[in-house]
């Protein structure tokens, strides 16, 4: 029988804790580095674009038109621009505990969904947001409905490319769009891969 001093069990559990962090580190920056990873497919990732860039390229295009861009504030790690029916605005994306949200006030925070890609997240508000417009057209709504709070609705319907998209990427989104079953399609394995390698329809 050994015995062990509460000296040594504080040291040994201090060691598990730092193992526990250096794991969440390094799960953290994996999934920060796939992040990116598919952010430079969509085209619609402009980097380290400024509030103003931001706004400028915004300026005269339509409701519903967005871009994503890298955020000017350390606490978080992108940004969707956005034009909305009072103009451009920005809304910050949060990355925490693995996974990432859109950034409101704390008494929303709770109910906004959680996703583990960048990618997926704005999929998530563009599906929302052409559903919403598409509902909107059908009851001959020409005006977007304003909040009674006096807060602008933010739809996300349209991305801004930073140059014109491959027809093959294109085309991968079109698909995207029909089917989430790449693999049982009568297509090259090869053609499959280059599908499955960006598995969204935006």
């Amino acid at each position: 029988m050994t015995c062990q001093s509460s000296e040594s069990t504080e040291t040994i559990e201090g060691d598990r804790r730092v193992d526990n962090n250096t794991g969440a580190v390094e799960s953290d920056e994996s999934r920060i580095a796939a992040a990116m990873k598919e952010l430079r497919n969509t085209g619609w990732y402009w980097g380290s674009l400024t509030a103003n860039e931001a706004k400028e390229i915004l300026q005269d295009t339509s409701e519903g038109t967005f871009l994503l861009r890298d955020s000017s504030q350390r606490d978080y790690l992108f940004t969707i621009s956005a034009m909305t029916s009072a103009g451009p605005t920005n809304l910050r994306i949060e990355f925490k505990h693995g996974k990432f949200k859109l950034d409101s006030v704390v008494l929303v925070k709770p109910k906004l969904k959680q996703f583990k890609s960048v990618v997926h997240l704005v999929e998530y508000y563009v599906q929302l947001s052409r559903s919403s417009d598409k509902a909107a057209s059908a009851s001959n709504s020409r005006v977007s409905p304003v909040p009674p709070n006096g807060t602008v609705q933010l739809l996300l319907t349209k991305p801004v490319y930073t140059s014109t998209p491959s027809l093959q990427h294109l085309c991968r989104i079109t698909i995207n769009q029909r089917t989430r079953q790449v693999q049982d399609l009568p297509l090259p394995n090869r053609l499959k891969d280059y599908l499955s390698d960006y598995a969204y329809n935006v």
